[in-house]
């Protein structure tokens, strides 16, 4: 009977660990990519049980003890490039004057969530230079107006759909469009931001629909959003910066290419993972919430911060503007065949890089 158990739990473990190997984008497989983490845990478990109670001298259980192997090095290959047992890919700034600093907090706000004075609470402790709040409707606007005092620079688009977006701006804010770049009721918003000391960065917020049972059954519309921002930004010479809830993970395979194809960089590389969700449950966590950002910059903090009473927790993020100290950075490397795959997931979804609005022109 333990053979039997034993041999289900490894079949299990197996699929959806080679599962989201495939190409297919229905939800079903793609949703395959989220819980790598709990899903290393769970069998690094499974392949302690099977080292205590399986008998050595059997074959068969060797072949369970070496599928359990495999299925936990594959699924440590995605996660463990965000543990501090790898290479920090964004080098951390040092001695940076106070006007090169940009700091970003990003709060999906879940809409039905009455507790908007946390985050009004957040934003008065750690004066971040930049709010951007997903989800967020008219009566969360009409809470947040009382932090436009310190964050006068705004773009406002309140929905009742769960893609409302607002961006709350310290800098000054330019050539700004807000752009349905996929889906018709699904914004994002495209600016230039002014520094301190005069320094014009681009920035793109982002909040592409997942796939899932209850929105859209495959990723392409979410994977089209992404490559297409990717693309994009990928020949800027202005400093970038993108963020948002991207409603995938660090590791996937669409977030993967989205690095090698933009050329930015991730922040939690070498560092942490950030799961940011769900907020509710401490096992069920995931990065669903991300800051990129090109080589112009290096990092001078990046934290998760306290519930806000959503099923996400804000995300908060100090870069510095320091071109000289970000020589040297490296994005993961891309090749022809991930442009290729960009522009066909584009193509799946009738869009391309020329709908994504370049501000600052000089790209």
């Amino acid at each position: 009977m333990t053979l039997i158990i034993l041999t289900v739990l490894t079949a299990l473990i197996s699929f959806v660990t080679f599962l989201p190997m495939c190409r297919i984008s229905h939800w079903t497989v793609r949703s395959c990519d989220f819980p790598r983490l709990q899903f290393a845990v769970l069998a690094a478990v499974l392949l302690t049980v099977q080292w205590i109670v399986l008998p050595w001298d059997d074959p068969f259980s060797w072949a369970l003890i070496v599928m359990t192997i495999s299925c936990l090095a594959i699924q440590l290959w995605w996660v463990l490039p965000y543990t501090a047992l790898f290479p920090k890919e964004v080098k951390n700034a040092h001695e940076v004057k106070p006007e090169r600093l940009i700091t970003l907090l990003t709060a999906n706000v879940l809409t039905p969530n009455r507790q908007a004075h946390k985050l009004v609470e957040l934003v008065q402790l750690h004066k971040p230079d930049v709010l951007v709040t997903l989800e967020s409707d008219k009566w969360w606007e009409s809470q947040l107006s009382v932090i436009e005092s310190s964050l006068p620079y705004t773009v406002k688009c309140p929905l009742d759909n769960l893609y409302g977006m607002h961006v709350y701006s310290r800098f000054l804010l330019g050539d700004t469009s807000l752009s349905f770049l996929v889906e018709d009721d699904v914004p994002s918003v495209h600016t230039t931001m002014t520094m301190e000391d005069g320094s014009v960065i681009r920035v793109h917020f982002l909040h592409p629909a997942p796939p899932s049972p209850t929105e859209n059954e495959e990723s392409g519309e979410r994977d089209a959003e992404i490559a297409i921002v990717a693309r994009s930004v990928a020949d800027c010479d202005m400093p970038v910066i993108v963020t948002g809830d991207l409603n995938d993970v660090a590791w996937s395979r669409t977030t993967r290419l989205f690095r090698k194809v933009s050329g930015l960089l991730d922040p939690r590389v070498g560092r942490g993972i950030y799961c940011t969700f769900h907020a509710d449950y401490p096992f069920l966590r995931w990065p669903l919430d991300h800051v990129f950002h090109s080589k112009h910059f290096t990092l001078s903090h990046i934290e998760r911060m306290p519930s806000i009473g959503s099923d996400h927790f804000p995300l908060l993020t100090r870069l510095a503007l320091t071109p000289s100290a970000g020589v040297g950075q490296e994005a993961v490397a891309g090749d022809h065949d991930d442009e290729q795959l960009a522009k066909n997931m584009a193509q799946e979804e009738s869009v391309s890089k020329s709908d994504v609005p370049e501000p600052g022109k000089t790209c």
